[in-house]
């Protein structure tokens, strides 16, 4: 494939992927994943940071969207509800594209100790993003924090149930949000 091709992202998302499969994320370099792309390396670094970023780029757009949803929501919604509407805004990024690669995505973060520690602290920023949205919204801090790592949870869950099952990723983080709600609710029951 010629260097003037489109879709070089892509390219470079699949052998990146395959690289990382076949010989661990620490054993590939980025000229390996532009030359397996059939592109350069300024053609990778136009694209992304890092190696790191073909698993984690993104980020900063689903926590803007994440916390658009909060602060867009109607004034009567409780934490719990703009959570969910966080989540639900999230589903314009999830493609047929970022599902294809996520088993394989998923399977070379775990097996990768600094991946899965940066996976980690993606979600902790996931989580803090918005806490302060609730926060702006009047929600106190404590309350805050629990909904929005009720959202965190929903978010993880319903990410690997829509790699499973596929569909519309909205209507599988409604669901899985709202098993995460009645899973709190036989917690109270139980005491």
């Amino acid at each position: 494939m010629g260097r003037w091709e489109p879709d070089a992202r892509e390219r470079l998302v699949r052998a990146a992927l395959d690289l990382f499969s076949e010989q661990g994320y620490e054993n590939t370099a980025v000229a390996q994943i532009a030359e397996r792309a059939g592109l350069t390396k300024s053609t990778f670094f136009r694209h992304f940071r890092d190696k790191r970023e073909v698993l984690f780029g993104g980020q900063d757009v689903l926590a803007e969207l994440m916390t658009g949803a909060i602060s867009g929501a109607p004034a009567e919604a409780g934490p719990l509800e703009a959570v969910e509407a966080a989540l639900v805004a999230t589903a314009a990024t999830f493609t047929d594209e970022r599902r294809a690669h996520g088993p394989q995505r998923l399977v070379v973060i775990a097996g990768n100790d600094e991946l899965r520690e940066r996976a980690a602290l993606k979600m902790v920023g996931f989580a803090v993003a918005m806490t302060d949205a609730l926060k702006q919204r009047g929600v106190p801090e404590l309350e805050a924090a629990v909904a929005a790592e009720l959202g965190v949870l929903a978010f993880n869950h319903g990410y690997e149930r829509w790699l499973e099952t596929g569909g519309d990723f909205a209507e599988v983080a409604r669901r899985t949000f709202s098993d995460v709600r009645a899973a709190v609710g036989s917690l109270e029951r139980a005491e």
